[in-house]
């Protein structure tokens, strides 16, 4: 099912990172339709709520982009709301289309949806092949649900229903609390800070040696928008850069970008995560999509962003 600019699209999770540079981009692209609820608005834990706010609407096109999201510390510290949460969110918003006849739907899930020694790069067919990443196993399962059931829905009652997995996500609105945020992210807010104190020392987790791969949130914005107005062939795409780097070159290249010139301390007591996330993204370029923002600027225009909103940047607190 192709959507065009005129019909009826809900993203749900349109507050956060991923949310807002989508529903950004579709206002940007002429969707003239798309609707939104915030959290006290729209509770998407209540499945009756859901269903009942799914039905009056009645979206042709549902974006999945809502999720509790975090760090390895947040991940390692609420694994139950991690897996709890994510499990009734995605459940609710999924068989609730489905139910109201929705045809549309896309789904935004993880990288870490894959094994932890999955090979690199890693493709869509390494799901459920290996144990996952004790640190975020609580989230991924979550995840690897929802792609399940949109799998499933798809095979049995033919809707186009697909699944995009993003690598490591970056960019304005980003969380920048250091216990809950992402590396990238919490990097940022670290060098920054240290260097308002005269460029004090910076420690960051593990050994650095990890590699990773990031792509910013503008760029997943545009596929899921690519997906949107095309029918894909597969249910399942990885979306990513296909490129990466070590922990350590990213600290590296955050820190002479913010200027900051104090020492850096790694420590090694702290967990460094999977030794490898990269993301074999061929599959979704054979269908036209390529990601456009490379690493250098997207880290610029999120540091201007921080710099500019530093007094009131997202800091998102877990119970």
């Amino acid at each position: 099912m192709n959507v065009d600019k005129s019909d009826k699209v809900y993203v749900a999770g349109h507050r956060g990172m991923v949310g807002s540079a989508i529903l950004r981009t579709l206002k940007e692209r002429g969707y003239s339709n798309v609707v939104f609820k915030t959290s006290n608005e729209l509770d998407l834990r209540n499945q009756s709520a859901v269903y009942d706010f799914i039905g009056s609407e009645k979206p042709d096109a549902v974006i999945i982009a809502a999720a509790k999201v975090g760090g390895i510390l947040a991940n390692d510290q609420y694994p139950y709301q991690f897996l709890h949460d994510n499990l009734i969110i995605q459940d609710n918003l999924i068989n609730s289309s489905h139910e109201n006849d929705v045809n549309k739907l896309i789904f935004l899930g993880s990288s870490c949806i894959y094994p932890k020694f999955a090979e690199q790069p890693m493709k869509e067919d390494s799901l459920l092949t290996g144990a996952l990443e004790p640190t975020n196993q609580w989230y991924a399962v979550a995840k690897i649900a929802g792609v399940k059931q949109c799998e499933a829905i798809r095979k049995q009652y033919g809707r186009d229903y697909i699944s995009l997995m993003p690598t490591n996500l970056y960019g304005p609105g980003d969380n920048f609390d250091l216990e809950t945020s992402h590396v990238l992210p919490a990097m940022i807010r670290k060098f920054h800070d240290a260097k308002t104190r005269g460029d004090a020392p910076v420690t960051l987790w593990g050994s650095g040696t990890p590699k990773r791969e990031f792509l910013y949130v503008d760029d997943v914005a545009d596929a899921v928008e690519f997906a949107l107005k095309r029918t894909l062939s597969s249910n399942l795409y990885n979306v990513g850069s296909g490129e990466d780097l070590s922990i350590k070159n990213l600290a590296e290249k955050i820190q002479k970008m913010v200027g900051h010139n104090g020492p850096i301390i790694w420590d090694s007591e702290k967990p460094d995560g999977t030794p490898r996330k990269l993301m074999e993204v061929s599959k979704l370029e054979a269908e036209g999509w390529k990601y456009s923002v490379n690493l250098d600027v997207g880290i610029q225009k999120t540091y201007e962003w921080f710099l500019k909103n530093y007094n009131t940047i997202r800091e998102v607190k877990f119970k």
